[in-house]
């Protein structure tokens, strides 16, 4: 059946709101990438700078020639990364960049000759092992993690090589090249073509672009197909968390992660758990006061309030039975302090009820604890499954909630809570009878000084010996 135009709407608007995830996403990625780039560009630089210092030595001249080169090119890096994430910051600045560095670098090629010393046509540069430095342009353009980018490099230093190629040898008189030294030369027919000053090798500055604009294209599929890879580990990251979002609003979020986890079914586990059940005194005529909209925001606002105390104690609502909740503490996620939590949630849990009114009414809630084995899973059936527990142990903890109005208590909770928690202080109410067991047992409850023992509970780490009386 078709969906509601508002849920239409709501689809849209998520998707809308997925997809500008993603590309805040990639562009974080890019800036990143380029900053980080950059900064190796000009530490290469500087590197390269000192070294033709070193070099060239002998001629003064010369060195402050290439500093003064690898200057500009830093300040080039230097701007670009100044505008970097700022307002200026536009879509086309890092395309812009990268055509002046190929665009200077050519320049350099074009014009400037291998030894000012030596008369030689300016074609003589391109024997010299300069190509490779378009290639350390399309290394820093990969750093953005944009195919666009890498493409845009490597048509811009084809672009490049051949232009300066092209102005270096436009007005040559004389030029030589590998036709005129045919498919099978003799060794003085190779020399005296190849290396004369007027070679040009055409087809060598072809196949040198052609291999830039290979590596490329290469660089940009391998970019494309990460992004690919990420956009969809994003896309099933924010599935994952809607279904997640979704699923918890009407099972624990808990239980919700590992239901989709196990791809929806929990298997039945037996194991010791804490049981957590609270219920409100009076609650029916409560209802019968308010009347039913006023009842429901109550609830709603209790629920609200007890579900965070609950969670921030690591434990896990599995049903809200009418104005009772039943809370679990160690399955499904394991947690071996989950007497302790229980015990701390169940006293935070009637200090909130003690000092604060719902919607406006002040409640009173009773609550029972107990330790013990339970059976968890997932159960139902037509298609319909809820994750619960079952056991002796969630029956008690049923019974004690209700044995609290019968002794005038809040919270009682069993021995077999009690046990697990050396350094702390109970008050002993005695040993009851309990419906549906065969021998009493000793219940606890907090003393009357435990709400100032609360707080340091609460604060306590799992598993310290806080002291509750």
């Amino acid at each position: 059946m078709a969906g509601s135009p508002t849920q239409k709407g709501v689809l849209m608007q998520e998707t809308v709101a997925a997809k500008a995830d993603q590309a805040a996403i990639f562009h974080d990625a890019e800036q990143t990438g380029l900053r980080l780039a950059i900064k190796g560009r000009l530490v290469a630089l500087i590197l390269m700078g000192g070294w033709l210092v070193v070099t060239r030595a002998s001629d003064p001249l010369r060195a402050i020639e290439y500093l003064l080169v690898l200057g500009v090119l830093a300040g080039f890096g230097i701007v670009h990364y100044k505008i970097i994430g700022t307002s200026r910051d536009r879509s086309w600045v890092k395309y812009l960049f990268v055509a002046l560095d190929i665009a200077f670098l050519s320049l350099l090629i074009a014009t400037q000759p291998v030894f000012d010393t030596v008369d030689l046509p300016q074609a003589v540069i391109f024997r010299t092992p300069i190509f490779p430095f378009y290639f350390i342009i399309l290394g820093v353009a990969a750093f953005s993690f944009s195919p666009g980018l890498v493409l845009w490099a490597g048509a811009c230093g084809v672009a490049g090589w051949l232009g300066a190629f092209a102005f270096a040898i436009r007005g040559m008189e004389q030029t030589f090249d590998w036709k005129d030294i045919g498919t099978m030369p003799d060794t003085q027919t190779f020399v005296t073509y190849f290396f004369s000053p007027n070679f040009v090798g055409t087809w060598s500055r072809l196949q040198e672009a052609l291999a830039l604009g290979v590596v490329a294209i290469l660089i940009g599929l391998v970019m494309w197909r990460a992004r690919y890879t990420v956009r969809r580990q994003i896309e099933a990251e924010q599935e994952r968390r809607t279904i997640s979002d979704i699923f918890g609003q009407y099972v624990p979020a808990a239980v919700a992660e590992v239901l989709i986890s196990k791809r929806g079914t929990l298997a039945p586990v037996e194991r010791e758990a804490t049981i957590l059940f609270a219920d409100l005194a009076d609650f029916t005529k409560l209802t019968e006061t308010i009347g039913p909209k006023g009842i429901v925001e109550v609830l709603n606002a209790y629920f609200d309030a007890v579900s965070l105390i609950i969670t921030r104690h690591h434990g896990v609502i599995t049903q809200f039975q009418g104005d009772a909740i039943l809370a679990t503490f160690n399955v499904p996620a394991e947690d071996p302090d989950h007497a302790g939590c229980g015990v701390r949630a169940a006293r935070e849990i009637a200090d909130l009820v003690q000092s604060r009114n719902f919607a406006g009414i002040a409640l009173r809630t009773r609550i029972g604890i107990c330790t013990g084995t339970v059976i968890a899973g997932s159960v139902g059936g037509g298609g319909r499954q809820n994750y619960t527990v079952h056991g002796a142990t969630v029956n008690l903890a049923a019974r004690l909630e209700e044995m609290n109005k019968e002794l005038g208590t809040d919270v009682l909770i069993a021995a077999t809570t009690t046990k697990h928690l050396s350094g702390y202080n109970f008050k002993q109410i005695g040993q009851m009878d309990v419906r549906g067991l065969a021998e009493p047992i000793d219940l606890y409850t907090f003393g009357r000084d435990a709400s100032a023992d609360s707080d340091a509970n609460r604060s306590a780490p799992a598993g310290s010996a806080a002291s509750v009386s």
